[in-house]
């Protein structure tokens, strides 16, 4: 259970191209604290990431600016989400979210970056900007296979007194058949004060699929949270997500996924995982 998030009774929850985005929350009846596939957004050539900020929203497409004498690529994002969504969990209070990252990757598959997204600081009880940092490696193990290893921090400035920021641990396979993609991967956050001295654990699967003859890639997520970083009783959620993306023009990117999470949220309570709508427009630059 937690101690903080966003002030219910339950605990809280912990994103990338095909889904997810990252924060954490705490859960006891007295505070609220406040994200995900997601977080998320990590190099280009990883599927999932941030573990997703699981479920939060499709993430913004990525460019990358090459230096073929310094061995390393630059890629940055941005985004406009109807709601910021982390593992199924609404953090911007039901609002409009402004997101976007920069990344940075080396030739030998070491990555590091950097994502920030606007939160609802009256609802979630975070302040208003989630900032995470994170660095891994990326690379292909064999035809068809990559990895992805890291860790990030999740990281609160404007937040209130108290602890907010925490540190999760995540790896992730992730598998081409043809048009289709498939991530499998975990995340960890060992114990902190900001997760109530307790440990999170965290595990998903995201697919996407790409349609022939379309710019649209139908997309699929489902993860699970024992823990701290959930909103139920027991300390333990489902959290999933089914949607899609397209090119629309250029770097310019649209996508739409229905997302929600497992709760138990009191009578009279906000309800930080009722099932919802997200589209987002994304765009690199």
């Amino acid at each position: 259970m937690l101690t903080s998030i966003r002030g219910l009774s339950a605990a809280t929850l912990s994103a990338g191209l095909l889904i997810s985005a990252a924060p954490a929350f705490a859960n006891e009846a007295d505070s609220v604290d406040a994200s995900s596939e997601e977080a998320t957004s990590q190099t280009a050539t990883v599927i999932d990431s941030e573990l997703d900020r699981a479920t939060a929203p499709v993430e913004a497409a990525k460019v990358s600016y090459a230096d073929g004498e310094s061995g390393f690529d630059v890629s940055a994002n941005v985004a406009l989400v109807s709601e910021y969504r982390f593992r199924g969990v609404d953090l911007s209070g039901g609002e409009i979210a402004i997101q976007g990252g920069v990344d940075l990757s080396t030739d030998i598959g070491i990555y590091a970056g950097t994502w920030a997204s606007s939160l609802d600081e009256d609802t979630v009880g975070y302040g208003s900007t989630e900032v995470d940092v994170y660095g891994g490696w990326s690379g292909d193990v064999a035809e068809g296979l990559t990895a992805d290893v890291g860790v990030i921090a999740y990281l609160y400035p404007d937040a209130g007194p108290g602890d907010f920021d925490y540190i999760e641990f995540y790896g992730s396979l992730g598998f081409t058949f043809g048009p289709a993609e498939a991530t499998v991967g975990v995340a960890y956050a060992p114990d902190q004060d900001s997760l109530g001295s307790t440990d999170n654990f965290y595990v998903y699967s995201d697919v996407g699929v790409g349609i022939p003859g379309t710019p649209v890639t139908v997309t699929g997520h489902l993860g699970y949270t024992d823990g701290f970083l959930t909103f139920t009783n027991d300390s333990k959620a489902f959290d999933w997500s089914i949607g899609a993306e397209a090119n629309v023009y250029g770097p310019l990117s649209l996508g739409v996924a229905y997302v929600g999470a497992e709760g138990d949220i009191p009578a009279g309570q906000y309800d930080f995982v009722d099932d919802a709508i997200v589209f987002t427009l994304s765009a690199s630059i």
